[in-house]
């Protein structure tokens, strides 16, 4: 499979129908892959709320895009906010397990994520309501 415009077209296009504003393409076989593979295309005014993935580090590459990844500390508090631009060079983020983040999405973007399968849905102490 080959990633280029034409791809993330198609998956822009879809984010653009959906109500979350926002659309996955699967790279990996199923969510019990062992390593989760994906598109995520993010419009401009996707909620993400702020969580954490305790098992699982998570890399992004920005494809296509601007956004800012946000860290948090325990209690909400945001400690870190680093944009991404490919235009600046500044091209993804590894984001440790356990670390509380979210994303402010400035221009349509596309992300290539990465994280440890098997999937797993997040649970209500994985996420911070604000």
């Amino acid at each position: 499979m080959i990633i280029n415009d034409r791809l993330i077209d198609e998956v822009t296009d879809r984010a653009e129908a959906s109500p979350r504003l926002r659309m996955n393409y699967n790279l990996h076989d199923s969510l019990d892959a062992k390593a989760q593979r994906l598109i995520n295309v993010l419009l401009p005014g996707t909620e993400i709320p702020v969580h954490r993935h305790r098992h699982t580090a998570e890399t992004y590459a920005l494809l296509r895009g601007k956004m800012y990844i946000i860290f948090y500390d325990e209690t909400g508090r945001e400690t870190e906010r680093h944009l991404l631009d490919p235009a600046t060079g500044e091209y993804g983020v590894h984001i440790p397990a356990g670390q509380w983040h979210s994303v402010e999405i400035i221009k349509p973007s596309a992300i290539l994520e990465v994280k440890d399968g098997p999937y797993t849905p997040l649970q209500p102490e994985d996420i911070i309501n604000r």
